[in-house]
């Protein structure tokens, strides 16, 4: 068997797909996982409320996102709330969107087990200082789950990120639908896709040294003890 990458890398058109690719499908990553994050702690805090609404509203959205396929979610956001709602978005829009919905929810559970292992000690003491609850939550609960379930996060965020390729089922051009482009062009569907395979692995290196890094910055009052 031949192999035949030149016919890849010799062409101008394909190496740019190729890199736009890589920008959109990390940079819809990021944004996804960011705005899955804020959502995730809000939901995972309703989990905890004395209020049984906001728990069974909470615990209904992360079962019900866990259990069904992030392309079923894609669909529904690229084209079933348009026709509900009216409104018109880009594809790379509604990927964003479906992206925070899929992550929020891995997100929350994560986090509603980081919130169990937080010492109740701590929150006792706080209480009795006078610390209100929204302080006690940002100062003292949420700086440790994140930082104890961080290395969970972490690796849920490789694995959604490398299922995104969906997301070129919609139209957005990201690096699986540049691979797609290329094998429809090319017929070389074999050198294609192990290009693709190095550059997803590439990319997930680059996310897990990025989040390194976050993590050395962000809790340094975790390695300090």
């Amino acid at each position: 068997m031949e192999l035949r990458f030149f016919e890849i890398y010799r062409n101008p058109e394909y190496l740019w797909l190729l890199a736009e690719g890589v920008g959109m499908s990390a940079g819809l990553t990021l944004a996804g996982a960011t705005l899955g994050f804020m959502l995730a702690v809000g939901l995972a805090l309703s989990r905890f409320e004395r209020v049984p609404v906001l728990r069974w509203v909470a615990a209904a959205w992360v079962d019900f996102i866990r259990n069904t396929p992030l392309i079923v979610q894609l669909f529904f956001v690229a084209f079933g709330l348009p026709l509900l709602l009216g409104y018109v978005w880009p594809f790379w829009a509604h990927a964003v969107l479906a992206l925070t919905i899929n992550f929020s929810a891995y997100f929350a559970e994560i986090l509603r087990a980081g919130f169990q292992t937080v010492d109740q000690g701590q929150k006792e003491a706080a209480q009795a200082l006078g610390v209100g609850r929204f302080t006690r939550f940002v100062r003292i609960v949420l700086p440790q789950s994140i930082a104890q379930m961080f290395a969970s996060l972490n690796s849920q965020f490789i694995f959604l990120f490398l299922t995104t390729g969906v997301i070129s089922e919609i139209g957005v051009r990201d690096l699986t639908f540049a691979g797609l482009y290329i094998d429809s062009r090319t017929f070389r569907s074999f050198e294609v896709y192990i290009s693709l395979t190095v550059l997803y692995i590439l990319l997930s290196l680059a996310f897990k040294a990025l989040m390194q890094v976050i993590e050395v910055r962000a809790f340094r009052w975790k390695t300090a003890r």
